[in-house]
């Protein structure tokens, strides 16, 4: 019977990015470009895998499994890759899944993102949120924004992460990176206390409640650069939770000092690509202009869409932009991309409009924050000109 390492070497070897274990049936999957692949290999037995999942855990790990029945942790195969681990019942049965961490943290070039979060990490204060459901890169982008600032910044960086992900050395930067249950005892607690520890960026790894959302928007009214992460699949989303999550008496209150401290808000998907190399990003970008800022201190949150449709000139764009933009470039299918769309119907209006304009400028899509720029034919005469068009797409 294979060891637990060896299927968590497996998975890095196939570029895979979880292992789930799956005791009840003996089976192993590990996720490949989204998909989960069954391994044809004898999986573990319930007490087999207790076993050897015991012998990777801390005895206080152990003792919190055995009460709470669910653990996060974290753990590394020395030359292969560190591990983000969760392990919990079903059924009576012990299961666990695995996360892939590489040791080496991608940069904000590398992975194409947009430029507007090139002036987000050289803000001297407030809150910048990156969202998306589970599995859609946030880890993986925030980690490159904390790279950044760690290479080109003399400041005090504090992350509060559970557990901790990418582990980042000292560059320009002072990085301290704190472990729910191990350095804290929870994200509201880390965040109460350092204020006093002299930091000039806050990682919050989860926003989970409204203490921490609470406590996250304060420290960035206080002066710091705050980034925090939500499970919410767009930018106008997350504005409403991050004020819903609060009684309708604080609402207003939370409005504003949102709208006051709110720098931007990236929110991102992944989409096969159409070479099979892994897959790439989509991005949904807001940018806190006074507009959208009047419009989250009014509540009128369901007009910041249609804000983020015209905003390219500040760097915004919508995730069916984006989305078009990807396949434009050739990266991914139609299909694909059309699946991942909000409104399926103005991707294929985007997607036409955009065959009526020509090629992509060659050499655009390699630009910092992924620019793909088309030649501007003027209309004809007499045939008004599109004022809201821009003349170029970011992703």
């Amino acid at each position: 019977m294979q060891s637990i390492e060896s299927f968590l070497s497996m998975c890095v070897q196939m570029s895979g990015s979880d292992v789930h274990f799956k005791t009840d049936t003996g089976k192993v999957y590990i996720r490949v470009d989204g998909d989960l692949l069954p391994i044809d290999s004898p999986g573990f037995t319930d007490a087999a895998f207790r076993r050897e999942l015991y012998k990777i855990l801390q005895s206080s790990q152990i003792a919190k499994f055995e009460n709470d029945l669910e653990l996060d942790f974290a753990f590394e195969i020395p030359g292969v890759s560190r591990f983000r681990g969760n392990c919990y019942q079903q059924r009576g049965h012990m299961q666990a899944a695995f996360r892939v961490i590489p040791y080496q943290v991608l940069t904000m070039e590398e992975l194409f993102l947009p430029q507007a979060c090139y002036d987000f990490v050289t803000r001297p204060r407030g809150l910048v949120l990156v969202t998306g459901p589970a599995g859609s890169g946030k880890s993986t982008s925030l980690a490159a924004m904390m790279d950044k600032i760690n290479r080109t910044q003399k400041v005090h960086l504090v992350t509060v992460e559970d557990p901790i992900e990418f582990v980042h050395e000292d560059q320009l930067a002072l990085i301290n990176q704190r472990e729910l249950d191990v350095d804290t005892m929870s994200f509201a607690n880390a965040l109460k206390y350092v204020l006093r520890q002299d930091p000039d960026v806050i990682l919050v790894g989860e926003m989970r409640d409204l203490e921490t959302i609470h406590l996250a928007i304060t420290a960035a009214e206080t002066g710091h650069l705050v980034f925090g992460t939500l499970h919410t699949v767009d930018a106008v989303q997350t504005v409403d939770r991050m004020v819903d999550v609060f009684p309708t008496h604080q609402q207003q209150q939370i409005r504003m000092q949102l709208s006051v401290n709110l720098i931007g808000v990236v929110s991102q998907t992944l989409v096969r690509r159409k070479d099979g190399r892994g897959r790439a990003a989509a991005h949904e970008v807001l940018v806190a202009t006074s507009a959208v800022r009047n419009l989250i201190r009014e509540n009128k949150s369901y007009q910041i869409h249609s804000l983020i449709q015209t905003g390219a000139r500040q760097r915004m764009i919508t995730l069916d932009q984006s989305l078009v933009n990807l396949y434009e470039r050739g990266l991914v299918t139609r299909e694909d991309a059309r699946a991942r769309a909000k409104d399926p119907s103005d991707f294929d209006r985007l997607v036409d409009l955009g065959s009526q304009l020509g090629p992509v400028v060659p050499g655009g899509a390699n630009a910092p924050g992924g620019i793909v720029q088309r030649p501007v034919t003027p209309p004809p005469v007499g045939v008004r000109s599109q004022p809201n068009r821009p003349a170029f797409r970011r992703d």
